[in-house]
C-alpha cells in the first residue's frame, strides 16, 4: 500500500476498510450487510476489486467465496490516518491535536484515563530525554 493510506480512498472504500479492520475479514455480502445506506452487490464487489488494485486488501478463497482482509495491520494505517490528520487540522502539530481531543473528551475521561494519559507523556518525556530532543 502507498504511503498515503486511507486519503486516497473513497468516503464508500473507506467504510469498507472500516468493516474489514473491525471484524478482520469479511465477505462481500457481510460487507454488504454492514454498510450504512448499501450499495448493490455488484457494487460492493466492484469497490472491493478497486481495494484490491491500490493495495489495500487482499483476498482468499474459502468455500467457493472470496474472503477479504487488509494488507495493512490496524495499528500501522491508524497512525497514517493520525499522521495526516494532524498534518491536515493542526498544522502539523500534535499539542494542538491532543489539546482538542481532551477538550472534545474531558467530560467522559476518567480517572483512571488520566492516569494512563499521564503515564504516555511521562514515557514520551523520557524517550525524548534519552534522545536529546
Amino acid at each position: 500500500m502507498r504511503k498515503d493510506g486511507h486519503r486516497n480512498l473513497s468516503r464508500r472504500e473507506r467504510q469498507i476498510m472500516d468493516i474489514l479492520y473491525q471484524r478482520g475479514r469479511a465477505s462481500a455480502s457481510e460487507i454488504l450487510e454492514a454498510l450504512p445506506d448499501p450499495p448493490t452487490y455488484s457494487a460492493v464487489r466492484a469497490k472491493l476489486r478497486v481495494l484490491e488494485e491500490k493495495g489495500h486488501v487482499r483476498h482468499e478463497e474459502e468455500s467457493l467465496h472470496y474472503v477479504y482482509l487488509p494488507t495493512v495491520a490496524r495499528d500501522t494505517a491508524r497512525r497514517s490516518a493520525l499522521r495526516h490528520l494532524v498534518s491536515t487540522f493542526f498544522e502539523g502539530s500534535v499539542e494542538q491535536a491532543v489539546a482538542a481531543l481532551l477538550d472534545l473528551s474531558a467530560a467522559n475521561l476518567t480517572q483512571k484515563d488520566l492516569d494512563r494519559i499521564s503515564s504516555l507523556i511521562d514515557e514520551a518525556r523520557e524517550e525524548a530525554r534519552k534522545e536529546g530532543v
